[in-house]
């Protein structure tokens, strides 16, 4: 029997899927801060020690817990995850994709790439559908309380985890096999089988990269949001993304009618590589 080609949709989080950043949805509030205060407060010590922004955030979330007697365990940052909102259809969504490309003859994977933290969306009504989260998390103790960043994912990082996906490694801590030369045809996703969804400048290189090896990317944007709109038309004109589209992600939505059209090319490009051989 014919092996069937695998296609992976590949999402960043915030801004992506949930209209707002994931520590919003219940553990800012939870630590006694606005929203506005706490991002304010991160920035500033990224600027203040010329660090990370994601290591900046995982430390104050570390610092802020600790003041309010918030116990950083795995189950409470699934707690946050549960409140999380989602963009219109996302629930929806991943029972479409699966269902077009069963009746199109082929496999659909839907994986995480996000500068978030994997905890957190683990504890999201979406976290079942995917194949693989790659995102933040924290080391924890014999008590099961964070203590310090495991993985921290910057714009940087992301791009490590596209060359995974498409080699078939699903581990945050491996730096050996996916620096390993591997022939094309043994490559488990080829990048012309990816699509790339994000909303943002920390996407760009793994929207460039995707499209620079054959596959799609899409910048979403909400649909209320006119700034956020502007950066992905910005996006779609410099030619880092394909498609600039409303993140909606209903049946009747563009986004549904544009990755059935790209399963569409990925599965006649696929049949006629077969019949070349």
């Amino acid at each position: 029997m014919r092996k069937k080609p695998i296609i992976a949709l590949i999402y960043d989080f915030d801004g992506t899927l949930s209209p707002g950043n994931m520590q919003e949805f219940g553990f800012i509030q939870a630590v006694g801060k606005t929203t506005s205060e706490f991002w304010t407060m991160s920035d500033g010590i990224a600027i203040d020690h010329d660090a990370s922004n994601v290591l900046s955030y995982m430390k104050l979330m570390f610092d802020e817990a600790r003041k309010s007697g918030i116990a950083l365990r795995r189950d409470n940052f699934k707690n946050f995850g549960a409140q999380i909102e989602l963009f219109e259809g996302v629930k929806q969504w991943f029972k479409l994709i699966n269902d077009y490309g069963k009746q199109q003859g082929v496999v659909i994977e839907h994986y995480i790439n996000s500068s978030g933290l994997k905890e957190i969306i683990e504890g999201s009504p979406i976290a079942h559908e995917f194949k693989h989260v790659f995102a933040g998390s924290f080391i924890y103790n014999e008590e099961g309380e964070a203590e310090w960043p495991g993985v921290a994912v910057d714009y940087t990082a992301k791009t490590q985890f596209i060359f995974k996906i498409n080699k078939g490694i699903f581990s945050s801590q491996d730096n050996k096999m996916v620096n390993k030369s591997v022939a094309d045809e043994r490559k488990r996703v080829p990048f012309s089988h990816m699509v790339y969804f994000g909303d943002g400048d920390t996407d760009v290189p793994c929207m460039k990269i995707v499209e620079m090896f054959g596959g799609h990317s899409v910048a979403v944007y909400n649909p209320s949001n006119s700034r956020k709109k502007a950066t992905a038309n910005k996006l779609k004109k410099q030619g880092r993304v394909s498609f600039a589209l409303p993140a909606v992600y209903t049946e009747d939505s563009k986004a549904f009618q544009v990755v059935k059209a790209i399963i569409n090319k990925i599965k006649a490009d696929y049949e006629l590589l077969q019949l070349s051989k």
